[in-house]
């Protein structure tokens, strides 16, 4: 009770031009919108900006909040049309498609009870998916399954009829089981116990910077995938994963790589260095005691993001088998090689 009423002194306070109380008004709120905003776009840059943008526009109207409705619906629903601004503008820009991992380190700011929620919706393998469908579906879908309204609340928000709308959502879902089906971008994560998944990782690093080729062909799954987003390349298989690596990165070189080890998507990730500098990050996909997916993020300014330096020496407090823990964790064929510089992975 007393919750609710101190949001009632605050939003009456904002409604009254007290910006400080329109701060803490939203706080709670932000990590959820920054989700929904990285869900719609793909990107951090732009979950950012959509964010941003989001409070700015309900700074600005919140004097006309009725406070009848809720206001987390009502911040949801400016935020879903910035976003869709946004994919509007990237579509006249003809930008190319990106998708970013999403750093573990922001989803401490939830509540136990809406990360467990989350933990569905933040999988890479589905944030993938979702950059795959056309803007109003994409909204469609995580309106109706992600937040839970109704097809007549969507209805509402997209200017649509139910129909239109709950024909949007079947599309959508079938895109998705195909795509789940496929393992287009990469494999969903199936996270063993924790001390399991600890090992694993570890003896990944010890490989690679090892150059234990055989080591780490031993660790991945059958049919595993490697992936580098945004390339189209796909190599399938842990031979034909093994041999790329014999060959490509750094020219096979990787003891030439330092791995620090961190998570993205709720799922094990590593930093990679390649001669002491910041190159990229890689998450991973683990199927049951194996690893069954490769995710390489080549943009290296990334690594900032999870709260890494851009050099090793400047590397604290991270060694081999140190992987930074989840906030769930700490409460419980032949592959088509697409252009990549041969300087590294």
């Amino acid at each position: 009770m007393a919750d609710i009423a101190r949001e009632r002194q605050l939003l009456a306070a904002a409604r009254a031009g007290d910006q400080r109380a329109f701060e803490l008004l939203t706080a709670p709120l932000r990590p959820q919108l920054h989700l929904h905003c990285y869900r719609m776009l793909g990107t951090l840059d732009d979950a950012d900006d959509a964010v941003q943008d989001t409070l700015v526009r309900a700074w600005r109207a919140i004097a006309r909040f009725e406070p009848r409705a809720q206001l987390q619906t009502w911040l949801f629903r400016i935020a879903t049309n910035v976003s869709l601004t946004t994919l509007a503008q990237r579509g006249r820009r003809r930008e190319e498609q990106r998708l970013d991992p999403f750093p573990d380190r922001l989803l401490d700011e939830l509540t136990p009870e809406a990360l467990a929620v989350e933990r569905e919706w933040v999988e890479l393998a589905f944030v993938a998916a979702v950059q795959l469908l056309p803007p109003r579906q994409r909204a469609v879908l995580l309106l109706r399954d992600v937040l839970g309204w109704s097809a007549r609340e969507v209805s509402e928000q997209l200017g649509a009829s139910v129909a239109s709308v709950n024909s949007a959502l079947q599309r959508a879902r079938a895109t998705l089981a195909r795509e789940r089906e496929g393992a287009g971008l990469t494999k969903r994560h199936s996270p063993p116990p924790n001390a399991v998944e600890r090992e694993l990782v570890h003896r990944f690093v010890t490989a690679w910077e090892a150059t234990d080729i055989k080591g780490l062909v031993q660790l991945l799954a059958e049919d595993a995938l490697l992936t580098m987003p945004p390339l189209p390349l796909r190599v399938t298989g842990r031979d034909s994963i093994g041999e790329f690596l014999r060959t490509r990165p750094a020219g096979g070189s990787l003891d030439r790589f330092r791995l620090v080890e961190t998570g993205a998507n709720l799922r094990p990730a590593v930093a990679l260095y390649l001669d002491g500098d910041a190159h990229a990050l890689m998450a991973l996909g683990l199927a049951a005691d194996r690893i069954g997916a490769l995710t390489r993020f080549g943009v290296p300014d990334l690594l900032s993001r999870f709260d890494l330096p851009m050099t090793y020496a400047e590397v604290a407090g991270y060694t081999s088998g140190t992987r930074r823990r989840s906030p769930l964790e700490e409460g419980s064929g032949e592959g088509e090689h697409g252009e990549v510089s041969a300087g590294g992975l």
